[in-house]
């Protein structure tokens, strides 16, 4: 089951492609989760950047959005989200992401351990909402398909004092019961839920 229609989501890829012929970023959000997952593809874009490479994507048509700390930039109902060192605010600091970036399929791309990490603050922050339902999707992709090393998520929420998550992991993956949206039946869901909560619990 397809959360968003294939229209948007393939006009959004063709934005994105074109994006990483023009600018330096690491990809984080939804495309991000489909590149490593294989599941869910995204409708708006969520990209972090570096202050000098802010200063080329100011030459774009920008808007700043002083209260969620990023810049935005919109292609009809394709929303692309741009954040920055050192100004904006997620659970990973943008500054830090370099280090939690691998290349896959040509995209600089955060790894499933951080974007594990980023994915929750978003969910946390939305929950309740059309989008916070999509990331709970991209959460319980990564857990499932994306050969996660619990351990090195474990030490990104130590490192920036997010222990909370790992409960708020454990809670999400309890309730969870949209098996359709992972193209899973009933019991390959039940396996791999009951699979990954051991293993979590384990961490």
């Amino acid at each position: 089951m397809k959360f968003w229609n294939s229209q948007l989501t393939e006009k959004s890829w063709g934005i994105l492609q074109e994006l990483r012929k023009k600018y330096d970023f690491i990809l984080i959000g939804g495309w991000a989760t489909y590149l490593w997952t294989k599941q869910q593809k995204s409708k708006d874009i969520d990209i972090a950047v570096d202050i000098e490479e802010m200063q080329i994507l100011k030459k774009a048509n920008l808007s700043k959005n002083d209260n969620l700390k990023k810049y935005e930039m919109k292609f009809g109902e394709i929303d692309v989200d741009i954040y920055v060192s050192y100004f904006s605010k997620l659970t990973i600091p943008v500054e830090d992401l370099k280090k939690y970036s691998a290349k896959t399929e040509g995209f600089n791309v955060a790894i499933p351990e951080a974007l594990l990490v980023l994915k929750q603050g978003a969910e946390i922050d939305r929950r309740n909402s059309v989008k916070g339902e999509k990331d709970k999707i991209d959460i319980i992709s990564l857990l499932f398909f994306s050969n996660i090393d619990l351990k090195k998520y474990k030490s990104i929420i130590e490192k920036y004092s997010l222990e909370t998550y790992i409960n708020d992991l454990i809670s999400l993956l309890t309730s969870f019961k949209d098996y359709n949206s992972l193209n899973l039946t009933p019991r390959e869901f039940k396996i791999k839920k009951q699979n990954i909560l051991a293993l979590i619990k384990k961490v």
